[in-house]
């Protein structure tokens, strides 16, 4: 887990897409949810996912933060854990379930961070803790903030999240890492970096030129699908 934290998001998509795992445009959530924190290390966790609503007053007249059921579950997932809450309101966002008080709960329970499409609050605060935060939009108010269900597959940014998927993200994203490949990252990651590296060295050089920019891209490709084709 430590060494997936030393890896960009970026990177770590190109090496799920060097190893094959799935198709080029899936596992990955849209740009419609973004990174809170560019300056935090990458994400790394487990999924614990819930639906939350904001829009109206929950049924049972709860306060937003008193659900037991909700954190039990929370600490039942594989460390470290990040939250994934998919707000169900026909507009997502009018308020935020997570903010200072979430994050200082989830800490407490072996969280890292929260991905949602809908919004998140107290950004000074939860920056200062070290907790991440993924959303779609910021809220001044929790509104009527509270969980519908949880322990269910959810959508964040068309991307979808099951409980335990492993989950990385950084200021440029956040995607899924195939459990069945992840110790085969950082080995993949550290081969592609040492490519891009001999890459951009020569384009920097005072030797550059297209013809022996072509050269080294068909030595490349005499192996491997280069992962700067994508940048």
């Amino acid at each position: 887990m430590l060494k997936l934290r030393a890896i960009d998001t970026c990177t770590v998509s190109n090496a799920v897409e060097r190893l094959d795992a799935r198709m080029r445009n899936e596992g990955f959530a849209s740009g419609a949810v973004r990174c809170q924190f560019p300056n935090l290390a990458p994400m790394v966790g487990y999924a614990v996912t819930g639906r939350i609503r904001t829009s109206v007053p929950p049924m049972t007249h709860r306060c937003y933060h008193d659900r037991m059921d909700w954190w039990s579950y929370v600490r039942s997932g594989p460390e470290p854990r990040v939250m994934v809450l998919q707000d169900v309101d026909p507009t997502a966002g009018l308020g935020a379930f997570v903010g200072e008080i979430h994050a200082a709960i989830g800490m407490a329970l072996g969280c890292v961070g929260c991905v949602t499409n809908g919004a998140v609050r107290d950004l000074a605060a939860v920056e200062g803790f070290g907790f991440h935060l993924f959303s779609g939009c910021v809220a001044v108010s929790h509104a009527y903030a509270h969980i519908v269900e949880f322990g269910e597959p959810v959508e964040i940014g068309g991307l979808k999240i099951c409980p335990g998927d492993l989950i990385h993200g950084d200021r440029h994203g956040v995607l899924k890492i195939p459990l069945e490949i992840a110790d085969d990252i950082p080995g993949e990651a550290s081969k592609i970096r040492s490519e891009e590296r001999q890459l951009i060295d020569y384009c920097r050089g005072s030797q550059f030129s297209l013809e022996g920019l072509g050269e080294r891209i068909r030595a490349a490709n005499a192996d491997c699908d280069p992962p700067w084709r994508s940048h």
